[in-house]
């Protein structure tokens, strides 16, 4: 079964929701960050990456300045303007992202090489130290600019700059062994190769995927020795070869260890060549690992990477929840991953998995205001503690206007500016709803217009506002979360069968029908399992899409030291578009231990409780306020 992505172009969100935060993409976050790219932004993290490009241009002088990678920032800007340019045209905008491509082409050497760093700093070591430099990082994170800018606006200078680029890289990779340090490249070729039709570069990705692990040594062998320089940061270590999953060939894979958003580019990259050449071995890589992940190793927020060490996955249940590194980057490329696994089969378990990123851990990434962001995203903090003791501190309590490493909130941005990627798929005869995200489609099969209440409320509509004459499918995912409701099509009530998570509604359709899906969506209580220590006896509460968590501001300090009773029913009150730009607030009676028995470290006295209304916001909203604590888990009496 051939199964389609709807192009972005067809795809309109109309969404009570996610529209707003399209509008902050646009209107704040993405010229925020082009200002942080040209140091106009006082008091923030210096970036510096334009002038990189002006250097290597021979049009300014000075010193590199950056992450090795820095180029990478810059690409990614790239690919969230063009989708911001297609969802709402700003000739300024417009006429500054050429001025950056023209820029880029030319910085580009006559052999279509392309990265500022080893142009400005190190020209004479070029391709030389593949582990540790990113040069084929920042070519992936370019060409998918590239692509995008064609898809999604129709402007081709960027993609022909990056089919040089990679033109350049399938002619020296293809007759020499070489395999990315940090994976990325792969997932460029790929949707180079869907947009262009040229097989090399699908080969090129192929190649990459394949080699490595077949020899865990090669990075011991290829990497220049080099003192005193760190170009990650921190010495990566061509011995550790789980770091960057080059210990087994990627068909063998069979549970994710090392840098986690490596791990996921590599795995996002793996759907995507699994769902074009049928590759059986390939697919049930990623089943293994997509279930290993989710399985073992996630927290309920949907973060992913236990460890600040190597930003890295750690052990099977090793989920702490106040030392949690949980990049946004990594949520990210975890709806990256589950999207390209619906390219394979239609399977609730990657719509789940998408829902459970975009709501919470890769949401949370972001300040309401769209201009800071959180590198990390822990379940429980204290100020106190978190940044400030030693171990803690890539805990933060309150985002940042931006990081020295700034991979994230880009990342973010051409997420949520492209979200209507992620909406729809179709095959030769059906067309599935992944996400109940109001939108307008044109499909092969018709036009859809799809409205909800969701995620408040338990309400979504589909429209078709003209189709074809022949029978098709019409597949809507049903969420995990939801356990009872009513299908009406055109008043009628349905039952339908759900296979795999999909409701599947087959029959000759009329321009005019409507379907209409009603769900409740009461309060859950949400359990880990036994061996996730930081969270035994504990509960976390969760409605619709959305983790919730606790904050100070709502509880008073010392999240710790409340209880809530198993007995006591959490109501979801009304929405109130007063609070933190619109939420649901989760109430319950819950208990705290009594002040007076807080005086002594220790005691043999039996501690009293006092009653205490508990308040829950949802996970995203969190620190949006004033520093304090704030808790996802909490105990249950």
């Amino acid at each position: 079964m051939s199964i389609r992505e709807i192009p972005l172009s067809k795809v309109r969100i109309m969404d009570a929701f996610w529209s707003p935060r399209q509008r902050l993409m646009t209107d704040v976050t993405i010229p925020y960050m082009e200002k942080i790219l040209r140091d106009e932004v006082p008091g923030a993290e210096k970036s510096h990456a334009i002038s990189n490009f002006r250097m290597a241009a021979g049009e300014e002088t000075g010193e590199f300045y950056g992450m090795v990678f820095q180029d990478s920032d810059v690409a990614k800007w790239l690919e969230a303007a063009a989708y911001s340019l297609a969802l709402k045209p700003d000739a300024e905008l417009e006429a500054r992202v050429d001025e950056v491509v023209a820029l880029i082409g030319r910085c580009q050497q006559e052999d279509g090489y392309l990265n500022t760093y080893f142009t400005v700093k190190e020209p004479e070591n070029r391709w030389a130290n593949l582990l540790e430099c990113h040069e084929l990082y920042c070519a992936g994170h370019m060409i998918e600019a590239g692509v995008a800018l064609h898809e999604a606006v129709g402007k081709d200078e960027l993609l022909r700059i990056c089919i040089r680029l990679a033109d350049h890289i399938c002619e020296r990779f293809m007759r020499q062994e070489g395999i990315p340090g940090h994976q990325e490249i792969e997932i460029g070729l790929m949707r180079l190769y869907h947009v262009t039709g040229v097989v090399k570069y699908r080969d090129m990705a192929l190649r990459f995927l394949d080699l490595r692990g077949q020899e865990p040594e090669w990075f011991i062998r290829h990497t220049p020795a080099h003192p005193g320089i760190h170009y990650g940061g921190y010495d990566i270590l061509p011995g550790d070869t789980i770091y960057n999953q080059s210990n087994v060939p990627v068909r063998e894979q069979t549970i994710a260890r090392g840098h986690a958003v490596r791990q996921l580019y590599m795995l996002t990259a793996m759907a995507d060549v699994a769902a074009d050449t049928d590759d059986a071995q390939m697919r049930s890589a990623c089943e293994r690992l997509f279930d290993n992940i989710t399985q073992k190793q996630m927290y309920v927020t949907g973060a992913v990477g236990s460890t600040p060490h190597h930003e890295a996955f750690t052990v099977d249940y090793d989920l702490p929840a106040d030392r949690c590194y949980g990049e946004t980057c990594a949520s990210v490329a975890m709806i990256f991953f589950a999207h390209n696994m619906l390219l394979i089969k239609p399977d609730g378990r990657y719509t789940d998995l998408m829902e459970l990123e975009l709501y919470n851990a890769a949401l949370a990434g972001m300040q309401l205001d769209g201009k800071r962001f959180f590198y990390v995203n822990p379940l429980s903090v204290d100020p106190a503690v978190s940044g400030v003791v030693p171990g803690y501190e890539h805990v933060l309590s309150q985002r940042p206007a931006w990081h020295a490493c700034a991979c994230c909130p880009p990342n973010l941005a051409r997420l949520i500016a492209s979200l209507g990627k992620y909406l729809w798929s179709e095959t030769e005869d059906a067309v599935y709803s992944h996400l109940f995200i109001g939108n307008q489609v044109q499909t092969k099969f018709g036009t859809f217009r799809l409205e909800t209440g969701y995620p408040w409320i338990g309400n979504v509509s589909y429209l078709l506002k003209e189709c074809c004459s022949e029978p098709f499918t019409l597949g809507i995912h049903i969420p995990a979360h939801v356990k009872e409701y009513q299908i009406r099509i055109n008043d009628e009530q349905m039952s339908v069968p759900v296979q795999n998570g999909y409701c599947l509604l087959y029959r000759a359709w009329q321009a005019g029908d409507r379907i209409e899906f009603l769900f409740a969506m009461p309060v859950r209580r949400i359990y880990a399992h036994p061996c996730v220590k930081d969270a035994a006896g504990k509960v976390a509460l969760a409605r619709g899409p959305f983790i919730y968590c606790l904050e100070e501001q709502d509880n008073g300090a010392c999240l710790s030291g409340l209880l809530l009773p198993s007995e006591s029913e959490v109501q979801a009150l009304a929405y109130d578009d007063h609070l933190m730009n619109g939420i649901v607030l989760l109430e319950t009676q819950g208990k705290r231990q009594a002040k007076a028995d807080c005086t002594e470290l220790y005691t043999t006295k039996e501690r009293h409780l006092e009653p205490i209304t508990l308040r829950a916001i949802p996970y995203y909203s969190w620190a949006n306020r004033e520093k304090g604590e704030m808790t996802v888990w909490i105990r249950e009496q």
